[in-house]
């Protein structure tokens, strides 16, 4: 029966394609920030720092408190975005290269892909098959060879980098000078990348290196940041001013994307969609650290609680989304895939099974715009910020951990205890049970590799 649900979601989906390919496409813009909390635009809680043009992309669209990344870290979640298919099937399940066993560990990690696999259809690849023209600016992390970068995936131009800020050298874009500054940098190649191709529907894909560490701050913003710091005293739990001003020009970046759009009068057929790979960076981890505070949420980066996966999602798109909405519905990186094909009016590979489904239906307002039962996630790696291998599910407002190394479970409910610091576990034990057995299953099913005991 399940099998028969995925042909025929996907049958709807190519009907739904051919609808719209007699249409005018509109323009994509991807923009995905790098270890940006749930918490940390000023649209979503209060902080030091202040994200203007992302606060006016939320009023202007739709802001989803429940959105979810595919993986508490980032390479997995990009793979998801490319492929609409969850890392656990890639068996891409964290970052690239990955972290080395440890003799402190008790588990060993199993081995996983060194890149996106080249068979997978990416989003740019169905985009450019419509017409498309794909333009990469940012951050890869799903492999830089030959036969695994993003222009053996489909993109047409691939300007990116790595590592610093200032003085960066990245596979194909270098500093001008010692002010050259990453995130500016790459918000004017994207910008003529817009100008190039006003004529044609256009995907720009950004993903910012911004806000990750280690963070380095244009020293004007930075002094600002910490005279404001200096005067809000010890009550404000987000005010590490480094994180501030990156976070400042990545906020400034967002405002000239959509500057531009609307100078080229682009901007009423542009589908925009903003999010971030996965939480905030909450621990210490280098100098100017923690980055950020991710609360009322659990944790952050490198754990499966709600600070390591739940991330800021906006959606605008003028001739469709109705602006000043707040959608509580709960979704995840798949479904940003799922999305993008369906508006574009691309056609889906009919070979393979696809784990997002589409949320034209909910930006378009319909009360019954998504169903589904369960998300899942499988991490059976150990993260740098001290996470363990282990997988949860939510079902609901359920959601429940599996912890790898010794079995145990946590069970929480998300509406009465977003912060996930009351285990029910023992309280519930129905509940328990049932979605003990169906991530168990879901596992299963999709063939996802799972830590060995070093005894083996």
């Amino acid at each position: 029966m399940r099998r028969g649900l995925t042909w025929l979601a996907l049958l709807v989906g190519v009907l739904s394609a051919a609808r719209v390919a007699g249409q005018t496409p509109p323009n994509i813009v991807l923009i995905v920030a790098d270890d940006l909390g749930w918490a940390d635009l000023s649209c979503y809680a209060l902080s030091l720092w202040q994200t203007p043009n992302l606060d006016r992309l939320a009023r202007e669209g739709l802001r989803f408190t429940d959105a979810y990344a595919a993986s508490c870290v980032c390479s997995p979640t990009r793979a998801a975005l490319m492929t609409g298919r969850h890392p656990a099937r890639l068996h891409l399940t964290t970052f690239l290269p990955g972290r080395k066993d440890m003799p402190t560990q008790r588990l060993l990690q199993p081995v996983i892909r060194q890149a996106l696999p080249r068979e997978e259809t990416t989003l740019a690849e169905l985009l450019k098959a419509r017409g498309y023209a794909c333009g990469h600016y940012g951050k890869w992390h799903l492999g830089e060879g030959p036969d695994s970068n993003p222009l053996a995936q489909g993109f047409d131009i691939y300007r990116g980098a790595v590592g610093r800020y200032f003085q960066f050298k990245g596979p194909n874009l270098v500093a001008r000078d010692e002010q050259d500054y990453l995130t500016d940098r790459l918000t004017e190649e994207a910008e003529l990348f817009l100008e190039a191709n006003r004529n044609r529907p256009f995907f720009l894909y950004l993903p910012h290196f911004a806000v990750h560490i280690p963070l380095q701050a244009k020293p004007d913003l930075l002094a600002v940041y910490e005279k404001k710091a200096a005067q809000v005293g010890a009550d404000l739990e987000r005010k590490n001013p480094h994180y501030a001003a990156v976070l400042h020009s990545l906020d400034e970046s967002v405002g000239r994307i959509l500057k531009k759009l609307d100078a080229l009068g682009l901007g009423e057929r542009t589908l925009v969609v903003f999010t971030s790979d996965n939480g905030g960076l909450s621990v210490i981890e280098g100098p100017n650290t923690p980055a950020t505070s991710n609360a009322p949420l659990r944790l952050g980066k490198g754990y499966l609680y709600e600070g390591g996966i739940r991330v800021p999602l906006l959606i605008r798109w003028p001739s469709v989304v109705a602006p000043g909405k707040t959608s509580s519905v709960p979704v995840r990186s798949e479904d940003l895939f799922m999305t993008l094909v369906q508006a574009a009016g691309a056609q889906l590979p009919a070979d393979r099974e696809y784990d997002g489904v589409s949320l034209l239906a909910l930006l378009k307002g319909e009360a019954d715009g998504l169903r589904r039962d369960f998300l899942y996630w499988h991490f059976p790696h150990y993260s740098n910020q001290g996470g363990k291998p282990s997988g949860a599910i939510r079902f609901g407002n359920w959601k429940l951990i599996e912890h790898y190394e010794d079995g145990q479970v946590e069970l929480y409910h998300l509406e009465q205890d977003v912060g996930e610091r009351h285990n029910l576990a023992a309280q519930h034990p129905e509940v328990r049970d049932k979605l003990q057995r169906e991530l168990a299953s879901w596992r299963q099913r999709i063939r996802a590799q799972m830590p060995l005991s070093r005894e083996r």
